[in-house]
C-alpha cells in the first residue's frame, strides 16, 4: 500500500510520489535557539522524527535537514540582556537542545546546518531574488516584493490585501507595501554582521530556511514541515522567496504541519510565556512517555497538556514496558523459528488468553502499515500497540504462559521491536526503564533509594524472625510513599507506583 500524506498546500490527502524514485528530500524548521526549548518544540521534532523513522523502513533513503537559527532578533535581544556574544549564547543553547533531544530518543537529522555558517548562500540567493525582480534595497536593508509574486498566499489562503507586516518586523514606510518582508538587515551597532552586496548586515528571518533547503536538497525537494503555527508568515515567505529566486515551482511538493500543545487550551509558546521545558519534563519522566502522549494524538490534531495527562501516559507506558519483559523472556526462551502449526496448537492450549494473543501478532504488522500509510496516523499505531500490551500481559499472567507459551510471547517481541524502530516507544531494554523510572520518581518524592533498601532489608529480617506485624506495618508504610514491594522465591524486589 502507498503512504498518502495530508499535504497543506492542495489542503487534501494525496499519494505520496517523490520527485526521484526512492529518494526522498525532508526539511523541517529546527528551533530559534535563545533559550532552552519547551515541549511545543517536541511536539514538532517528535512527528517529524517519527515520519523519518517510517519512511527509511518503507525503503526510502531519505535526506533530512533540520536547521538552527543561531543568529535572529530574538537572539540578539537575549545576549544583549546577559552580556555575552549572542553566537556563544545561541552556541550553548544548541549543546543544551542536543542533551535534551537525545532524551526524546530522537534519531539525527543527515544534516543540522547554522544561519551563521550559511551566510553566503544565503546572500547569493538573495542577489538571484532581486536579479528577477522580486526584491529591492532601501539604504541597506533587501525587502521582498510580495506584490510581484502573483501566488504569494497560496499556502495560507490570504491575500496581500488583508495582510499586516510581517512576524518580528516593524512596519517601515521604505516598503513598497506593508506586508513586504526583510531578507537582508542593515548591520546596527554592537550587532553581529557580514559584509553583503547592500553593505554589512545580517539575514532577515525567512531567507535562512530557503537558502539551507535548497543548498542541501536542491530548489524543489519533497517535503517541508513545521508547526502549523509557522504557515504564516514563515512558511508563505519561504515559498515566495524561494521560488522567485530559482525560478522553479513547486518549491515543495509536500507541506506537512503538526497541530499544537496546549495548556487550558491556549497554545503553548515562549511569547506568551506559558511554557514547560523538554528538560523540566526529563527530569520527571522518561522521554518516551511525552513522545507517547504526543504520538496518541493524530500529528494534525492539538494536544492537550498536563501533569495528569503525562501521569496517565507513564502509566500505559509502565505496562507497555511489562509486557516488553514478558515478550523478551519469551523471545531468549524459545526463539522465533516455531512453526506456526505449533504456535496455533499451543493459543488453542491456552485458550481465550492464547487465542487473542497470537490474532494480535499475527495482525499487527498489517494493521501497523495500514495506520501509518494512512497520513502517519499515530493514533491507531498506538492502539494497535496497545491491544498487543493488552494481549500479551493477559497471556503472561497464565500459570506456565512463560515456559510453555514461550513461542507466543517470542512472537509478540518481534511486534514489540517492529513498534520500537517505528514510534521510538518500547526502545529500551525494560529493566533499565524501570530503573530510569525507579530514579526519576524517587527524586520527584523527594525520597532515597538508601532508605528504600534500608527499609526493606528491616523487613526482610523481620519476616526471618516471623515478626509479622513489623513486616507488615514496613511494607504499609513504603505503599503509603508510592514504593510497590513484591515478594517472590529469590526474595522480595520493589518498584515505584505510576
Amino acid at each position: 500500500m502507498e503512504i498518502r500524506i495530508y499535504n497543506t498546500l492542495k489542503r487534501s490527502l494525496e499519494p505520496f510520489r517523490p520527485l526521484v524514485a526512492g529518494r526522498v528530500g525532508m526539511y523541517v524548521c529546527g528551533v530559534t535557539v535563545y533559550d532552552y526549548c519547551h515541549i511545543g518544540h517536541a511536539r514538532a521534532m517528535i512527528t517529524f522524527d517519527v515520519i523519518y523513522r517510517y519512511l527509511v523502513h518503507k525503503g526510502y533513503h531519505v535526506t533530512f535537514v533540520r536547521n538552527h537559527t543561531d543568529i535572529d532578533d530574538k537572539v540578539i535581544a537575549r545576549a544583549r540582556e546577559q552580556g555575552v556574544d549572542p553566537l556563544e549564547l545561541s552556541g550553548r543553547f544548541i549543546e543544551a537542545l542536543e542533551e535534551d533531544l537525545a532524551g526524546l530518543r530522537l534519531v539525527r537529522p543527515t544534516h543540522e546546518p547554522k544561519v551563521s555558517e550559511h551566510i553566503q548562500e544565503i546572500i547569493h540567493l538573495i542577489s538571484r531574488i532581486i536579479a528577477n525582480g522580486h526584491a529591492y534595497e532601501a539604504r541597506g536593508d533587501v525587502y521582498f516584493a510580495v506584490e510581484s509574486f502573483r501566488r504569494y498566499g497560496q499556502l495560507s489562503g490570504r491575500t496581500t490585501a488583508d495582510m499586516r507586516a510581517g512576524e518580528r518586523i516593524e512596519a517601515d514606510h521604505r516598503k513598497k507595501h506593508p506586508a513586504d518582508f526583510a531578507l537582508w538587515k542593515s548591520a546596527r551597532p554592537g550587532e553581529p554582521s557580514w559584509e553583503s552586496p547592500w553593505g554589512p548586515g545580517r539575514p532577515g528571518w525567512h531567507i535562512e530556511c530557503s537558502a539551507m533547503s535548497q543548498h542541501y536538497l536542491g530548489p524543489v525537494f519533497d517535503i517541508h514541515g513545521g508547526g502549523s503555527d509557522l504557515i504564516f508568515p514563515h512558511h508563505e515567505n519561504e515559498i515566495a522567496q524561494s521560488e522567485a529566486g530559482s525560478g522553479q515551482s513547486p518549491f515543495v511538493r509536500y507541506w506537512i504541519h503538526n497541530g499544537m500543545v496546549t495548556l487550558a487550551e491556549e497554545k503553548m509558546s515562549k511569547s506568551l510565556g506559558n511554557i514547560i521545558s523538554i528538560r523540566q519534563v526529563l527530569k520527571e519522566m522518561p522521554g518516551e512517555v511525552l513522545r507517547l502522549l504526543f504520538l496518541e494524538h493524530h500529528y494534525r490534531s492539538p494536544v492537550p497538556y498536563s501533569s495528569e495527562r503525562m501521569g496517565r501516559s507513564l502509566v500505559a507506558l509502565d505496562r507497555l514496558y511489562q509486557a516488553r519483559e514478558l515478550a523478551l523472556k519469551g523471545y531468549r526462551r524459545a526463539g522465533n523459528d516455531t512453526p506456526a502449526a505449533q504456535k496455533a496448537q499451543l493459543a488453542e492450549d491456552f485458550g481465550d488468553p492464547g487465542r487473542d494473543l497470537l490474532s494480535a501478532t499475527n495482525s499487527f504488522s498489517r494493521r501497523l502499515h495500514a495506520s501509518m500509510d494512512e497520513d502517519f496516523n499515530t493514533s491507531q499505531t498506538i492502539g494497535t500497540l496497545f491491544d498487543l500490551v493488552r494481549a500479551t500481559n493477559r497471556f503472561g499472567a497464565l500459570p506456565k504462559a512463560a515456559k510453555k507459551g514461550a513461542p507466543l510471547l517470542a512472537e509478540a517481541h518481534d511486534c514489540f521491536e517492529l513498534a520500537a524502530t517505528l514510534l521510538g516507544i518500547g526502545e529500551s531494554d525494560p529493566a533499565v526503564f524501570f530503573e530510569e523510572v525507579k530514579s526519576k520518581r524517587l527524586a520527584a518524592m523527594d525520597l532515597h533509594r538508601s532508605w528504600v533498601e534500608d527499609q526493606l532489608q528491616e523487613r526482610t529480617q523481620a519476616r526471618k524472625t516471623r515478626d509479622w506485624a513489623t513486616a507488615d506495618a514496613i511494607r504499609t508504610e513504603l505503599d503509603r510513599k508510592g514504593i510497590i514491594v513484591m515478594d517472590g522465591p529469590q526474595g522480595s524486589t520493589w518498584r515505584v507506583r505510576v
